[in-house]
């Protein structure tokens, strides 16, 4: 069974760089046709899609975040990870990583599983 776990320094300072890493295990990150999604949830707001990877490596990210995110993959720690530069306390969220098909690039929830999520804080 595959399992997915967000982990993150859960603070930082506005203008800085964000980094989460979203572990796999139970399967490869390599595995076809899985695609590895990056959402997130400010307090009180809804869920927001941020961006995707591919079992092969192509990327997908959101129109309004497209400048700032990068999501990456390291296949022998079977990772993904997201960066997002510039961060704003509009930043402040739980960040969820989760596996899906072709068919949830965008906000599509409902994916078939999830990670538990890590809350990220921005402040200075």
């Amino acid at each position: 069974q595959v399992q997915l776990a967000e982990s993150g320094p859960g603070l930082v300072k506005p203008s800085q760089t964000l980094s989460l890493t979203c572990t796999v295990s139970g399967g490869s990150i390599t595995t076809s046709y899985y695609y590895w999604t990056w959402i997130r949830q400010p307090p009180g707001q809804g869920l927001e899609w941020m961006g995707a990877i591919g079992y092969e490596g192509s990327t997908y990210y959101s129109p309004s975040l497209k400048s700032r995110i990068s999501i990456s993959r390291n296949t022998s720690e079977n990772q993904s990870a997201l960066q997002l530069t510039s961060v704003t306390p509009e930043g402040t969220a739980v960040y969820y990583c989760a596996r899906g098909g072709m068919e949830h690039i965008g906000p599509r929830w409902n994916l078939e599983v999830w990670g538990q999520g890590t809350p990220l804080t921005v402040s200075s």
